[in-house]
């Protein structure tokens, strides 16, 4: 099976390091980067540090063309959200009739109302695909969604430290529970990864979406591990109102979230004082992907006709602090 993934970061280079590891000769994986992380996998291979072991994996191919890896069965796209747009051409240019794409992003995908019924199917969001670029070179059919809840970081180029988890959720845009889905499923389970399989994926997307929406843009903005972040009552009451709007949006779209704001609160503080993904962007001076995670929120708001006062302050909060800092997307 041709495996390729792109975007070799933290995220997708712990989905290569297990598949390369755990799979060995059944797979034939190649990776799409460029620049120090290329130059790292070449030299090195790709290296995982999981706290108890090393993987090391040697991919089959290396390259910042996607003609020199050709069409693939599956694709694993694991950009940043701020990355998207420049790599979708090179994903289109890997697919062929039968391959699959999972989408292994944070926030709301480009993909996210395609087979999602009610008032919003078919629509376009901006925030996340501006101009429907992405739409045009990725079909939504060959798209399988994916919800990852794993803590993983990159010290250096072409090498990730995993710090917890190996949970999956993934699951097709049109719903139910196709032959492609389970197929993908079984054999992610076997590299081992916990994985399950969901009959309605933007539910599983949104409900992750309710928890990061808040921690990852506020520890940005503070520098605060997020034990902290809950600790201050006031921090705390913000993203409790924040959460709010998200879950009557949530609500209104078929997404509804069965869970308090202090519920979510005391599970991401069972977590422990760990730095989201955005501080880790943040820290390494990389652009924030604020707008999949806060502006889609406040997107949909809009579509729906729904007031979001809370969310819009984050998101100018945000916005303000990464165009200040020259880690603004655009």
């Amino acid at each position: 099976m041709k495996i390729c993934i792109v975007g070799a970061g933290a995220i997708g280079g712990w989905f290569g390091a297990f598949l390369g590891a755990k799979l060995g000769a059944e797979v034939e994986l190649s990776v799409l980067a460029r620049g120090a992380t290329l130059a790292a996998l070449r030299q090195h291979g790709l290296r995982m540090d999981t706290g108890g072991e090393r993987i090391s994996v040697t991919p089959a191919r290396l390259s910042d063309d996607p003609a020199e890896l050709g069409v693939q069965d599956l694709i694993i796209l694991a950009v940043k959200g701020p990355a998207l747009a420049a790599v979708a051409p090179s994903v289109k240019a890997m697919l062929g009739a039968q391959t699959r794409v999972l989408v292994a992003m944070n926030g709301v995908p480009w993909w996210f109302f395609e087979g999602l019924g009610g008032e919003l199917e078919g629509q376009h969001l901006d925030s996340v695909d501006p101009g429907g670029v992405v739409a045009a070179l990725i079909p939504a059919e060959q798209v399988i969604g994916c919800v990852v809840h794993a803590s993983c970081a990159t010290p250096e180029p072409g090498l990730v430290r995993h710090v917890m988890g190996m949970g999956l959720i993934i699951g097709a845009p049109s719903g139910g529970r196709p032959e492609s889905v389970l197929q993908l499923a079984e054999l992610l389970g076997r590299a081992g990864f916990k994985v399950s399989v969901s009959e309605r994926i933007q539910r599983d997307i949104w409900y992750k979406l309710w928890g990061n929406m808040t921690t990852n843009p506020m520890s940005a903005l503070t520098g605060a591990t997020c034990d902290r972040i809950l600790d201050d009552d006031l921090v705390r009451g913000l993203m409790t109102r924040i959460m709010l709007e998200a879950a009557e949006i949530g609500a209104r779209m078929g997404c509804a979230v069965d869970q308090t704001p202090e519920q979510r609160h005391a599970i991401t503080r069972s977590l422990g004082a760990f730095k989201t993904s955005m501080l880790q962007d943040a820290e390494a001076g990389r652009p924030l992907e604020y707008s999949a995670l806060i502006g889609a929120a406040r997107e949909i708001g809009q579509k729906l006709g729904m007031e979001t006062p809370f969310t819009d302050a984050l998101l100018g909060l945000v916005r303000l602090m990464a165009q200040s800092k020259g880690l603004n997307p655009q």
